[in-house]
This record gives C-alpha cells, structure tokens and sequence, in this order.
C-alpha cells in the first residue's frame, strides 16, 4: 500500500512538473538552455569549461555585453531598437581614457562624468524618434555612423590609449577585498563565501516572502514540491558558483557592478510605477497613452538609460582592455541584442526581464568561451552563435502562438 502511495506521489510530482514547464516554458527555456550548453560544454573540454579560472573569466566577459543587454532589453520591450550603443561604449571609453591620461582627471571624476555623457548620448538618440516619429533603426544607425567616426577621431593620435590609472584598471580586472578567517578557510575567499551564503538566504526569504503574499491575495502559486525544487536547485546553483568563485579569487569588481545593475533595474521595472509604465508602453503604446501614460517620456527615460549603461559597458571594456583601441565597440550592439532575445525579450515588445537578459548574455559568451576551448573556428563561432539566435527568436513566436 506505501508502495502505491509513493508511486501516486511520485506520478503527481511528475505531472505537477510538466505543467509547471509547460505554462512557464518562455521563463524557464534559457535556464534549462544555459546549463545544457555547460554540461555539453564541461564534458568536451574534460572539465577545463568549468574550472575556477575559466568561470571567473567567463563572469568578466560577461560582464559589459550583460550591462548593454539590460538597457537594451527595455529598449525592445517598448518596441524599439539602438544600434548606436556598440560604438558609443567604444566612444566613451576612450574619452575616459583621454580624461584619465591627457587631462589627469582622478577615477572618481572620471565615472559619472563618462556616464553623464552617456546618458546625454541616449536622450539625444531619442529626440528624433519621440519628437519626430523617425523610426530607431534609423535614429541609432545614424548615432552608429557618428559614434564610430567619433571614436576614430579620438583615438587617430596614438591608435591606441594605454591607461596606466590602477584604480580604473581594477574596475575590469581586480576582486573585491577578503577577510581571512584562518584555519579551514585559509585558502579560501572567505567574504565571496559569505555574500553567496547571505545572497541564497535573501533569496529563499523573498520567495517564501512572495509565495505568502500570493497565497494571501487568492493567486495561483507553484505546487509546494515544485516551489522547494525551485528553491533547492537555484540556491544549489549559487552555493556551487560562490564555492567555485572562493577557491579562486572571489568575486571581481566587473560582477560586482553587473550584479548592482540587474539589482536596481529587476526593482525598478517589477516594483515601480515607472516599470509598470515601461511595461504598459510595449504592450499597446496607443492604449498607454489614453490611460494618462506618456509614451514620449517613456522613450527618452529608456533612452536614456541605455546611453548611461552603454558608457558603464565603455568604461568595463576599457578598464579590462587597460587602454581604448580604435576597433572597441565593434558588434557590442549586436551581442547585446541577441543576449535580449536569447533571455526571453519578445520582439513584439512588453515582454521580457532584465534577469533574464543576464542569463542570455551567459549563454551568448558561454558559447564563445567553450567553443574557443574546443578549438573550433571563429568562421563556425559565428555561424553557432547565429542559429541559437534564429532559435531564440523561433522559440519566442512559438510560446506566443502555442499561449493565444
């Protein structure tokens, strides 16, 4: 009889768990996609793919294509594109190199200076498509055109700017300090240790937090089996990166900003009146506007931010590169994107999360770090990385068709 009754039990997890997939298959697709390409990836490079050093320098590399992916993911959600922000983050990180090395500007100056001008840089890609109507392929492929003649302008002296400045140089190549605790954790980053363990307990809070509100308010939650699968494998996921992290040399500044970003935008745009706008514009900017939204606000706002953003992914590429080169910035508008639509953006606009466009950048630059492992050449990287984009965008119209 126990027999069967753990047979039924284990029948009615399994049946719980596919519809589970089934209703959240656009959430959960890039995650189960994510850690196939790592499985296939640590098997064919006999565990290299996975090592500390390798996972610290595919965290880095992430670091200022998932920065750009974020800005660019509201971007699409209000149904518009920017190609201008690949050579505008090569622009401004060689003014912050020119301010750093020619003008003699400390670090401190030199950032939100930097990030100013990139903000100033989106407003103005916004003026011609709020005011004007022109549509943004047209507006950012003109700031495309003016950003990289103004990058070789800037860099046609010396071809390339070397920045001797330590304390900008770290941003993109140093780790955050360690508390040595001694004895079994000697060798140990023991403070990365400690912000995973404080990051898995803030998470399981926030969800129990959220599933009770849920529960309160009459709204459909996950199976309680299901939601403590949830938990075990994400806190599971994050125990096992910190672990790996702390053995090498903890966490690096460049994670630290990209963890910063994903925190204030996954807030702004899931707990403020204004993300609920961005949301409310790409889902019908016509009925947004006659319920008191303004659509023009909207546009430079998320314009705005992706000109900023664009000057923090600059000055990360710069500071990892330690100097500014004449080719930075080439294809960032690209990867950006395809890490947007990778992570679940839907090109038809007012679906998508800036968490989610993490996860595409990681799946984007887990292609190229594994593929390099393996040897193979840049001519099929790119041809791989194309059908997964193909795939991504495939993915995305299907679940919306399959849900109508």
């Amino acid at each position: 009889m126990s027999g069967k009754t753990e047979a039924q039990a284990s029948g009615s997890f399994m049946q719980d768990l596919s519809k589970v997939l089934r209703q959240n298959i656009r959430d959960y697709g890039m995650y189960i996609a994510l850690f196939v390409i790592m499985v296939i990836f640590a098997i064919t490079t006999n565990g290299i793919f996975l090592s500390p050093r390798n996972l610290s320098n595919l965290l880095n590399q992430t670091g200022y294509i998932a920065v750009l992916a974020v800005g660019m993911t509201l971007v699409i959600v209000i149904r518009h594109i920017d190609l201008s922000v690949g050579f505008l983050a090569g622009f401004l990180g060689a003014v912050a190199a020119i301010a750093l090395v020619q003008w003699g500007l400390p670090t401190l100056f030199v950032i939100p200076l930097v990030l100013g001008l990139g903000a100033l840089a989106g407003l103005i890609t916004a003026f011609p498509i709020a005011q004007l109507g022109i549509p943004s392929f047209v507006a950012s492929l003109a700031g495309w055109l003016i950003y990289r003649g103004m990058l070789q302008l800037a860099t046609e002296g010396t071809g390339t700017i070397i920045i001797p400045d330590a304390a900008f140089n770290a941003i993109g190549n140093g780790f955050i300090p360690d508390v040595p605790l001694g004895g079994p954790f000697e060798q140990i980053h023991s403070l990365t240790l400690l912000l995973g363990i404080i990051a898995i307990g803030l998470f399981i809070y926030n969800d129990l937090n959220s599933r009770k509100k849920k529960i309160a308010y009459g709204f459909e939650v996950l199976p309680t089996a299901i939601f403590a699968l949830k938990l075990i494998f994400i806190s599971g996921i994050v125990g096992w990166i910190t672990w790996v992290l702390a053995n090498f040399n903890g966490l690096s500044w460049t994670v630290v900003v990209m963890l910063l970003v994903v925190g204030i935008y996954h807030f702004i745009t899931t707990s403020t009146v204004l993300g609920r706008h961005i949301y409310a514009v790409g889902g019908n900017p016509e009925a947004a506007e006659l319920s008191g939204i303004s659509v023009k606000r909207i546009t430079y706002i998320v314009f705005g931010s992706m000109g900023m953003l664009s000057a923090l992914s600059g000055i990360l590429f710069a500071s990892r590169l330690q100097s500014a080169t004449t080719t930075a910035g080439t294809l960032f508008e690209l990867d950006a994107i395809a890490a947007a639509y990778v992570g679940g953006v839907s090109a038809a606009g007012g679906v998508g999360r800036v968490t989610g466009s993490i996860i595409g950048a990681l799946v984007m630059t887990s292609l190229t770090s594994g593929m390099n492992l393996m040897g193979v050449g840049i001519s099929y990287q790119y041809i791989v990385r194309g059908v997964v984009l193909a795939a991504a965008v495939i993915f995305d119209v299907a679940t919306r068709r399959a849900a109508r």
